[in-house]
């Protein structure tokens, strides 16, 4: 099992950025893809960007491309979510994923799951 801490949430104002970590300690040999999630209050949990662990090839959810980066460090086995041009609409808290299911998007292909970090961003 692999365990996930992230970090680097906040408030922050329109247009600002923010850099999310995460974390990951535990049966890191046998990360695949880890990917960045996020849910806002009543609306469910969305993918927001993945990475394959060994080769660091990214996607993206249409509604962050060309705003948000994600990166990951194989050495220090973490994971980063680069967030530029925020917009209120991007208020949630944020989750750090890892799973088996290469360039996967759907929730149910990632096993391990951080607490997750909240981002608010303001008018």
């Amino acid at each position: 099992q692999v365990q996930l801490v992230e970090s680097g949430g906040g408030l922050v104002q329109a247009g600002d950025s923010l850099r999310l970590s995460c974390a990951a300690s535990g049966r890191t040999s046998n990360l695949y893809n880890m990917g960045w999630f996020r849910q806002a209050p009543g609306k469910e949990r969305e993918f927001v960007a993945g990475i394959t662990w060994s080769v660091g090839i990214p996607y993206y959810s249409d509604s962050v491309k060309g705003r948000f980066t994600i990166s990951r460090d194989n050495a220090k086995n973490a994971v980063y979510l680069q967030l530029n041009s925020l917009k209120p609409e991007d208020t949630a808290v944020y989750y750090c994923a890892a799973g088996r299911s290469l360039f996967s998007r759907k929730t149910s292909d990632f096993d391990s799951w951080g607490q997750g970090t909240q981002v608010t961003v303001s008018s």
